[in-house]
Formats: structure tokens, sequence, C-alpha cells
């Protein structure tokens, strides 16, 4: 569905995106996460063809976003981060006008991006009168005026309040059901919530590409003893394990393949063995939080 290979952008000597490359099958929903300024954003508007890359090539069902951009937004829809309007308009006059830009028959494709969107009592109001949350209802809709395959959605929630987001998340997963979603988001529960993969930048690279219940499988084990044990001795030898590592007096962070049963009988055993207290054994919990620390760990040691 899209191929992305060795994507750049600059702008004079900043590198916004540095040779980024990754595939995104029919029907995922990936979330695409980063700090601000690890090249988000200028992703998207290369995906779209708003915005030429420096080097690298995107195809989106085999078609070059470069070659022939027009091809490839014809079966796109793009929600930006500050979606343009016209507030003297109505919610139907705005989308009736998306739809005769997008060559869309306004007449069937307005009133189902209205249904779809659920803006039902808003469609004869005017956009000023709308609150943040139904402005954002609205820039989904003209997104999908032309019933899209790829749908590129920058910071969806932003500004909603908890409702309106739960709201938001609902209209993006029914949505996925007929087109191919990139997210850009800063709420981790969004992704978490919603999306099947995430696609984390820093510093404009590639840092992460994983499956979410992939990122959550952990190969690290957390052992609490007796503050005296010295587990780097007591589990030393043992091949099904790696770094044995003191966190605090009694606490322990322990490396494990990826038999992850095996890993912990071995380490139940040999601190029982050696006549130890065991106080807490278990699997290390790992989550989308943690991941994104880690990588912004890494990104501030490399700009320190």
């Amino acid at each position: 569905m899209i191929t992305v290979r060795n994507l750049s952008r600059r702008y004079g000597d900043f590198i916004a995106v540095d040779q980024v490359s990754f595939n995104i099958g029919q029907g995922e929903i990936v979330g695409l996460l980063g700090h601000n300024g690890a090249g988000k954003t200028t992703i998207m508007k290369m995906l779209t063809g708003y915005l030429e890359p420096t080097e690298g090539e995107i195809e989106i069902d085999g078609v070059n976003v470069q070659a022939a951009p027009l091809a490839v937004q014809a079966n796109l829809g793009y929600l930006p981060e500050s979606l343009p309007l016209y507030p003297e308009l109505t919610v139907a006059d705005y989308l009736t006008h998306a739809a005769q830009l997008r060559g869309a028959d306004a007449k069937v494709a307005v009133p189902e991006a209205i249904a779809a969107t659920g803006l039902q009592d808003k469609a004869f109001d005017r956009i000023e009168t709308l609150s943040r949350g139904y402005k954002q209802r609205l820039g989904v809709a003209q997104a999908i005026l032309h019933k899209p395959r790829i749908l590129i959605l920058d910071e969806p929630s932003n500004g909603l309040d908890p409702t309106q987001i739960r709201d938001m998340r609902a209209l993006i997963q029914s949505l996925a059901q007929q087109a191919t979603v990139i997210l850009s988001t800063h709420i981790m529960q969004e992704v978490n919530a919603i999306c099947d993969r995430a696609l984390i930048l820093r510093n404009g690279q590639l840092a992460v590409d994983e499956r979410l219940d992939a990122l959550r499988q952990s190969s690290r084990v957390r052992v609490r003893t007796s503050n005296a044990a010295d587990l780097s001795s007591t589990l030393a030898g043992q091949e099904s394990l790696g770094d044995v590592t003191r966190q605090t007096d009694g606490e322990w962070l322990i490396s494990i393949s990826d038999d992850q049963d095996s890993a912990l009988a071995v380490i139940s055993s040999a601190i029982t063995q050696a006549g130890l207290p065991l106080y807490h054994l278990a699997v290390e919990v790992r989550d989308l939080e943690s991941v994104f620390a880690e990588v912004s760990a890494g990104e501030d040691r490399h700009a320190a």
C-alpha cells in the first residue's frame, strides 16, 4: 500500500527527515510519534505530495508520489494539524465546496460524510459557532468526502476534552474499516487504543518500527530479594540469562532469552538454592510510554 524508501528532507543545512524507510500494508492503523521537530509533519506532507523530498521515494498503491501527485491525492484524505476553515460558511456549504474541489458528487458525498462524523445536528450551523471538537469532526469529514483508501490525520485530538477525544477515537476506528490510517499524535493513549503499529521518530530518523503487541513483549525480568544479595554471582553461568544489573538494594533487572517461562524457572531455582529470599519475580511491564521514554532518553544523550 505505502512504501517509503530512504526519505530525506533538508532545509539548507538543517535535516528535518533523515533516510527514513518503512512499509504500511492495507488496512493498518499506524501511529506516527515523536517530539516536536522530530519530523512527523514533514513526513506527512511528503506523503501527501504537498512537499517534495530532497532524497528518496514514496510509492502509494504502486504510484510514485513525486511523479504523479494528483493520482495519489485522488485516493488520499488529509487532516492537517491546523485545518483552514471558512468561519462564515455553514458545515454543509463548506463540505459542498470541498466535495466540488474533490470532484465528488456533493449530493451524495456530503450527507454521507456528515452522517459518518456525527455532524447531523450541526449541518446548517456556521463554522464560527462550532466547538473545537466539532471543528475537528468537520476536518475529518472533508478528508473522507471522496472515500479515500488512505487517511493521514495530523493531531486529530489536539485541543479536545476527554469526551471529545473518546468520540474522535471511535470515529477513527470506524473509518479504519475502509481505509489505511496514519495517525500523528502526542497522546500515547490514543496510539495504545486504536493503532496496530507505531513508528517513532528521533531527530528526523526512524528509531522504532514495531507492532504494538511486539513492543509490549519485554526481554527483562525484575527481581526483588534481600538487600545483601548479589545476584550477579548467584546467577553467573546461566546460559539463558544475559545482563544482571542491580537497580537499588535488593532490586535487580535481568535480561532473558525469548523463552520467558524457562528463564523465570532458572532464576527462581538459583535464588532459592542459594538460600536467598524471593520477594518478587516478574517479566518487566513494557508499554508504549516506556518505549517512547527510552527513545527520548537516546535523543537527549545525542543532543548532549
